[in-house]
């Protein structure tokens, strides 16, 4: 998990959001987490509730509106509940007013309160999709992840069975690199995955008797891939006779890849010398395509061979 600070979010969206302290700053440190029973409202944003708190509470032009129809005594009251759910934030959006009765208590309980150049609505959805960035479960995959024909594809294989050599050829082919050696993948929905590489590997490949490549040096930006959504896994695997044998010859040796809770589809490519991976692995992701959209080869030659069996038959 990524740092989950308030100070953190609020530099990572300072500029997005036209986000600026008013108030607060002895907490940039605050935990987005807080301490929540349900982990469900962990890192949540929204209009403000006290009832229900949000760990970032908004104040738009509707909770702007209702606090102008209070007595001044009435206000106090809210906002110290308001201040007493211990929010990570306090968010004041285009349209609505920083009130000096929310200034002394953020500054006194060193709860953050900010306003944004954004209306409500927008922060609202900024905010919850960067939240749910920061609190999606992570996992790191030994691979090198790569868009290939505008897939994300995951090559998997042992160790020097020429997973970075294929990648660069995929490269040489057009193809993005991703990540290589340790992708970072988050579930951020619940039938998504998104990769990214890690900060310290950005844009190099490792190559045996060659040592580190910088691949955005070497074949420019259009060669890297910041982030991509994985659809298929890729196995590189050593096999002998029998393993071959065992391959289905109609439908191939496909399998499911568990994932941070889901299963991806997998296909196993046999390695062997003299064998063009790279045109293997691009011939996968078009059958993948083809499958997304309800073509599979396998049932389609087998349909052709019943027809031409009850065309014998017929004519018999």
């Amino acid at each position: 998990m990524t740092d989950a600070t308030t100070g953190h979010l609020v530099s990572t969206l300072q500029e997005t959001l036209g986000l600026r302290w008013i108030a607060g700053e002895g907490g940039r440190n605050t935990s987005l987490k807080g301490d929540f029973p349900d982990a469900k409202q962990h890192g949540t944003a929204g209009p403000m509730n006290i009832i229900h708190p949000y760990r970032i509470q908004i104040i738009g032009p509707a909770e702007q509106a209702k606090f102008d129809e209070l007595s001044q005594g009435k206000r106090l009251e809210i906002i110290e509940k308001l201040f007493d759910s211990k929010p990570a934030a306090i968010i004041i959006a285009a349209e609505a007013r920083a009130e000096e009765e929310l200034i002394k208590p953020a500054n006194r309980y060193n709860i953050p309160l900010l306003v944004s150049s954004q209306d409500d609505n927008l922060l609202q959805s900024s905010l919850q999709y960067h939240l749910t960035l920061i609190f999606a479960e992570r996992t790191m995959v030994h691979g090198v992840f790569m868009e290939v024909l505008g897939i994300g594809v995951l090559v998997t294989g042992d160790s020097a069975i020429g997973k970075s050599e294929l990648a660069l050829e995929l490269i040489n082919r057009g193809h993005l690199l991703i990540a290589d050696d340790t992708p970072e993948f988050a579930r951020i929905a619940p039938d998504t995955i998104s990769g990214t590489c890690p900060p310290l590997l950005q844009d190099f490949l490792e190559i045996r008797g060659l040592g580190l490549l910088n691949i955005r040096s070497m074949f420019g930006d259009s060669a890297i891939k910041q982030k991509k959504y994985l659809s298929l896994i890729i196995n590189l695997k050593r096999m002998n006779t029998q393993d071959m044998n065992m391959i289905d010859r109609l439908y191939g040796n496909f399998s499911e890849y568990p994932l941070l809770g889901l299963k991806l589809p997998e296909v196993t490519i046999p390695v062997a010398p003299g064998k063009e991976i790279a045109i293997l692995v691009e011939a996968a992701v078009r059958q993948f395509m083809q499958k997304i959209n309800g073509y599979n080869a396998g049932d389609d030659f087998v349909e052709r061979q019943r027809k031409a069996i009850e065309e014998v038959k017929g004519n018999i």
